[in-house]
């Protein structure tokens, strides 16, 4: 079975969390969301992917994260967080989902 990629995982997230903040109305359950999606992709690529990449695609998110609020007031809530989630997609999917090359020895 393929495994799903992280990439997928980490826009969802954003996704979710802020879907489950808006029904909620709970901000708090929507960071619980983000938390917990953030530990599952570190804890599931901490042995695949390097530190820093893993860095790297969380400061990302927490920049995605950033940016849907800001530009909330521009394209409007939901298309805001499906756009932060994208980039969050392509980011997570350069650094960590792309096949490993393999240095010769």
């Amino acid at each position: 079975m393929r495994r799903v990629p992280t990439a997928l995982i980490a826009a969802a997230t954003l996704v979710l969390g802020f879907a489950v903040a808006q029904l909620s109305g709970v901000r708090v359950a929507g960071a619980a969301v983000l938390l917990l999606g953030v530990a599952w992709c570190v804890a599931r690529e901490a042995r695949r992917a390097a530190p820093w990449r893993l860095v790297v695609v969380v400061l990302a998110g927490g920049l995605c994260f950033a940016a849907s609020h800001l530009l909330a007031d521009v394209l409007g809530p939901w298309p805001s967080v499906l756009l932060v989630a994208a980039a969050l997609a392509a980011v997570t999917a350069g650094l960590v989902d792309r096949p490993r090359r393999r240095v010769a020895a």
